[in-house]
């Protein structure tokens, strides 16, 4: 049986689908289904070539790891990386921003999507790319009120709907949704992002909290993106049809660092500072920054090409921020 096949008949079980399920529900399913799932399949995701559906930072390791030790240490000072253990969220199998490079932490450990989260004691928590990762909710406004839409399934086939009402997730956080907007406006709503934080950062740990992703500030998100952020990632191709192969394909939306930002400052931690990834690296990292820069000063090296990727603003080091906080 086909994969596209095997993901209806999952869908055909979801109670009330003929009249749509929220979409966060079918995307909660086609990410993260045991045997449809597109992070829980083994199957190559990430990577620069045309097999992979996208690549993120670390694929250009080691130049991002490097980078990412660097910045850590000066963020943690005075206090000394041999007394912090590092914890990385959300890599990939056989992948992590510190796979294979030297570094001056205590120790180094993974936690995949789905595994416990626990950390203890002084730590470095970081992650790259985890919040966009979580299913998110869509809405419309249309004739003067905010609709949620969902995925039917109908004739064998999956299909936008508008739903007759708010599910309870999305109902309990409905006062964040602005009071008005213009016809047709469209928003893709990250709500996982915050009990996924709230997970991370109640846990009993102290040190740098330091995740890098792509978002917008909440009224960046209600004001100005009409059409919303929601996207899909394939063959390295961006596109715009969320229904098609589901489990196969990557599926995203923009975060809001607001949301972020609130849920640190309410977890103890110093002022959450946000930063395009250029500049992050160019203000933490600038020794390292300077020792690549004149180790590689002539000609285009493999290490330069990834340098200028890592950091040029037409590249991934406008497109994508970090946030960092410190909690003693």
């Amino acid at each position: 049986m086909g994969s596209s096949a095997h993901f209806r008949e999952i869908m055909a079980a979801e109670p009330g689908v003929e009249h749509g399920v929220p979409f966060a529900r079918f995307m909660e399913l086609a990410m993260y289904h045991p045997t449809a799932g597109y992070y829980t399949r083994d199957f190559r995701r990430v990577g620069r070539d045309r097999k992979a559906d996208f690549y993120t930072a670390t694929s250009f390791n080691p130049v991002f790891g490097e980078l990412v030790v660097a910045a850590a240490t000066k963020l943690l000072a005075p206090g000394q990386p041999a007394d912090f253990h590092f914890v990385e969220i959300g890599a990939e199998p056989g992948g992590g921003v510190l796979r294979d490079i030297p570094h001056p932490f205590a120790s180094y450990r993974t936690i995949r999507l789905g595994e416990p989260l626990a950390a203890t004691g002084p730590v470095v928590l970081f992650s790259n790319e985890l919040f966009d990762a979580q299913p998110f909710h869509r809405v419309l406004w249309r004739d003067g009120a905010w609709r949620e839409l969902g995925v039917a399934l109908r004739d064998g086939q999956l299909a936008e709907v508008e739903l007759p009402r708010f599910c309870p997730e999305l109902d309990a956080e409905r006062t964040r949704l602005p009071k008005t907007s213009t016809e047709g406006y469209h928003l893709d709503l990250p709500l996982r992002t915050i009990p996924l934080l709230h997970r991370i950062v109640s846990q009993p740990w102290t040190g740098l909290f330091l995740a890098f992703d792509y978002g917008r500030t909440w009224r960046e998100l209600a004001e100005e993106m009409p059409t919303g952020t929601a996207r899909t990632y394939f063959r390295q191709k961006m596109g715009d049809d969320l229904l098609n192969r589901p489990g196969e394909q990557d599926l995203t939306c923009h975060i809001c660092w607001d949301w972020i930002e609130d849920g640190l400052a309410q977890n103890s931690f110093n002022e959450p500072v946000v930063e395009s990834q250029e500049s992050f690296f160019a203000r933490h990292a600038t020794a390292a920054l300077a020792a690549m820069t004149a180790a590689e000063a002539k000609g285009l090296s493999p290490r330069k090409r990834m340098l200028m990727h890592l950091l040029h603003p037409a590249h991934m080091g406008q497109k994508f921020q970090a946030i960092h906080a410190l909690r003693k």
